[in-house]
């Protein structure tokens, strides 16, 4: 259990103990230590109580519970609010802008008791008669479940691919099974995963079942029904002289696959390889993650299939946060792990001053953080560099956060919008545009704002913003988040046909961000990105020059 998993319980008995109308210094008192606890890079599960208590932050009361919560995923006092919650009423606290107090008044005062509910109540305008409501959060609440609805049952690839690859190390093991890989769309490297696919070649299916028995016992279900820790899988078990073909099939979109399958004849009954597949329909052979029936296959025939990036290709993050603004960890300890895992550079853009919840920097704080960065360099100087950046909002006019005096004096400036993402189209393109123009702009930062099962992105016309970029000369961000993951990949290739270069970013807030990049680098295959055109790909000479002339100098 990690220490976000601890502090999302204690927030849970802080919400509906306001929901109950509990005691507001213990709802306050809970709330902060979730805050606080969630921040801990110590992880706290597994310690003793003593241990809990000694530690700066946790308090003896919090500590006490925490024990409780390791030994027991709850405590007392917070099952006694669960059971007093019908299970509806704790999926409406999950709808994101509806705290404890307004779900208090959609249960008790308007007889509200589930999500399904919720929306029929909404539909027929009932919700908005209440105070504190009105037609404006309504029609957000309409908005917000209908996401809901269609993200049931859905899960985060980066979530998913650890479980995954651990269930592969245990079937590995398995004396029946011959080979097992992965398959289907988690193969595929989608950003949004309906279920873990396992594809297994075995000469004596009852064995495997009765090892996998054996192994799991009924806990994770029968293998038709498996659940491993959470998550849906599927097995696919063939034959060995079946496991190539299915192997290629379960791999593939299945337009794709029909495709290629169409230019085989006759077709063998096995394959040898993936390869061999491709080779008998006359074309070179396509990765996994590019087999999308988006015109791959066209681009085989004419043997112009992209050089696709590799994660080894990256050769520094640009877009990272550090202690100056709402990071755990220095400058100096980001730059150090950059160097540890053979970067050439790190890009510090820390929030601007608008950005006042994560605090963003004052004009007066970017003269001490570039001036803490010109020492670092000094200090790498030769071995490693540290570009001064910025993550400058995007104001709701389209006006930097910065006047163009203070953009000139960062190496290069990410622009993205952080506040009032409610826009219509209208308004979102000509927000995003009036920033893309501005001189300074060097990268446009997560084009949508969306987060992948949480919020929609606002809308925008990509092809209109790929060309804004393209005629300022302004970079569009892959932000590496595997929450984000925007730019989408299907719109890297009209970006790449406009000139737009792509940078993969991990938005690191500590360290192990970093990491996230893999996650990027994964949908950017899928959208055909080359090394070439990743700016990121590029080594610290061509940044520096890039960077250089885009600031005129």
């Amino acid at each position: 259990m990690t220490n976000s998993d601890l502090a999302d319980i204690l927030k849970l008995y802080a919400d509906l103990s306001e929901l109950h109308n509990g005691n507001p210094f213990k709802i306050k008192s809970f709330a902060a230590a979730s805050f606080r606890i969630d921040k801990m890079l110590e992880p706290l599960f597994g310690k003793s109580l003593q241990e809990l208590e000694a530690m700066e932050g946790v308090g003896k009361s919090i500590a006490q519970k925490i024990h409780e919560i390791c030994s027991t995923n709850s405590f007392a006092e917070l099952t006694e609010l669960i059971e007093a919650t019908p299970e509806g009423v704790r999926d409406i606290m999950r709808i994101k802008g509806i705290g404890p107090k307004k779900v208090a008044i959609i249960w008790k005062e308007i007889g509200v008791e589930s999500i399904g509910e919720l929306l029929y109540a909404c539909k027929e305008n009932r919700l908005a008669q209440f105070k504190g409501f009105g037609l404006k959060t309504q029609e957000a609440i309409i908005k917000q479940i209908e996401f809901i609805f269609v993200s049931a049952n859905k899960f985060h690839y980066a979530k998913a691919y650890p479980v995954a690859l651990k269930l592969l190390s245990i079937l590995d093991e398995f004396e029946t099974i011959e080979k097992v890989d992965l398959s289907g769309e988690i193969r595929r490297k989608l950003e949004i995963l309906t279920e873990i696919e396992l594809l297994i070649s075995t000469d004596d299916e009852a064995s495997f079942r009765e090892e996998w028995l054996q192994y799991f016992g009924e806990e994770e279900g029968s293998v038709e029904e498996i659940k491993f820790e959470g998550y849906p899988i599927h097995l696919t078990i063939v034959h060995p002289k079946e496991y190539v073909n299915k192997q290629f099939e379960r791999g593939s979109q299945q337009e794709h696959f029909n495709a290629i399958m169409s230019r085989i004849e006759p077709k063998p009954n096995s394959f040898i390889n993936e390869s061999a597949i491709y080779e008998a329909a006359g074309l070179p052979f396509i990765i996994s993650e590019y087999r999308e029936n988006r015109g791959e296959i066209e681009k085989a025939i004419a043997n112009k299939l992209p050089n696709f990036i590799e994660y080894t290709d990256l050769k520094g993050p640009l877009h990272n946060h550090s202690t100056w603004s709402d990071g755990l960890h220095t400058i100096e300890t980001m730059a150090n792990y950059c160097m540890e895992k053979g970067y050439e550079y790190l890009g510090m853009a820390d929030h601007s001053k608008s950005a006042f919840y994560a605090s963003g920097l004052s004009e007066e704080k970017v003269i001490l953080q570039q001036a803490e960065i010109a020492k670092l360099n000094q200090k790498y100087a030769g071995k490693f560099k540290i570009f001064a950046g910025i993550e400058c909002d995007i104001l709701y006019d389209g006006q930097m956060d910065y006047s163009n005096e203070i953009l000139k004096s960062f190496d290069y400036v990410v622009a993205s919008v952080h506040s009032i993402l409610k826009m219509t189209e209208e308004k979102a393109m000509s927000r995003l545009i009036r920033a893309i123009e501005n001189p300074y702009t060097t990268i446009l930062g997560h084009p949508t704002g969306r987060l992948l099962l949480m919020r929609e992105g606002y809308p925008i016309d990509h092809q209109k913003i790929i060309d804004a970029c393209a005629a300022n000369h302004v970079i569009i961000e892959l932000n590496a988040n595997p929450y984000r993951l925007d730019i989408d990949w299907r719109h890297i290739e009209y970006a790449l046909n406009k000139g737009v270069m792509i940078s993969i970013n991990p938005d690191a807030h500590e360290v192990e961000g970093f990491n996230d990049m893999f996650f990027g680098v994964a949908v950017a295959r899928k959208g055909g990105l080359n090394k070439e055109m990743c700016f990121n790909a590029h080594d610290v000479n061509y940044l520096s020059t890039y960077f250089l002339k885009k600031r005129g100098l």
